[in-house]
């Protein structure tokens, strides 16, 4: 009888099915290629599209030939921004703000943790050199976004890192960027490639087409012929 019971209840008992964990949507940015994000006038930069407004200037830092960051310089403030490669199932924030903090104190300055709009963050003074004299020290923010499979550093410095109302531009920056990761295997914290906007690189072709239209050394030009 209680076998019988047993599979009885068995039977009638419902079936437990394993629902896989989901991360929850996203309701901010900065986002992902694959997010319904809100539309909004953008410069794509391949592993980066960045959200442009009035006043803004827009500056590559360069890795030899190749696009590695992205600096915005807005009035008195500057925002730098460098997408990363991060594992499949955790993110690097935590440890990649340890790491920034032991060298920012190695270089002789001083960082602190604290809560930002996008969670922990660095509060740091950095030294400043000029002609390589020291000249006192700098107030930064690092800020730090764990995507899925991306990492987004971003660095405020200027009057936007101690002047609340001067953030605000740059983060809604950060808030509007678009992290386009790409599906190819990378390791953890190589830096997602960018690529030039289509008008900058048909500038810089057209441009490099005039040169080497007007400098030919080996050309023959015109020649006058002596007839005695």
């Amino acid at each position: 009888m209680l076998r019988r019971r047993r599979r009885a209840e068995e039977e009638t008992a419902p079936a437990f099915v394993r629902e896989e964990s989901h991360a929850p949507a996203r309701t901010t940015g900065p986002w992902d290629a694959a997010d319904d994000y809100p539309e909004a006038e953008r410069v794509d930069l391949g592993g980066l599209r960045l959200p442009v407004g009035p006043g803004f200037e827009i500056q590559l830092s360069m890795a030899g030939d190749q696009v590695d960051g992205v600096i915005v310089l807005v009035e008195e403030s500057a925002l730098q921004v460098n997408a990363f490669a991060a594992p499949k199932r955790s993110g690097i924030w935590d440890e990649v703000r340890a790491e920034l903090a032991r060298e920012v104190v190695a270089a002789g300055g001083s960082a602190e943790d604290r809560d930002g709009p996008f969670g922990p963050e660095i509060a740091a003074e950095v030294p400043v050199q000029s002609q390589g004299q020291p000249q006192g020290r700098q107030p930064v923010r690092y800020l730090g976004v764990d995507g899925p499979r991306w990492f987004l550093r971003a660095v405020i410095s200027g009057r936007a890192a101690v002047d609340p109302e001067a953030a605000r531009t740059l983060e809604d920056v950060v808030r509007g960027i678009v992290v386009v990761r790409g599906d190819e295997p990378m390791p953890p914290k190589e830096a997602i490639q960018l690529r030039l906007p289509a008008e900058a690189r048909q500038a810089m072709e057209e441009q490099q087409a005039s040169r080497q239209q007007e400098f030919r050394p080996f050309e023959r030009g015109p020649e006058i012929s002596e007839i005695r």
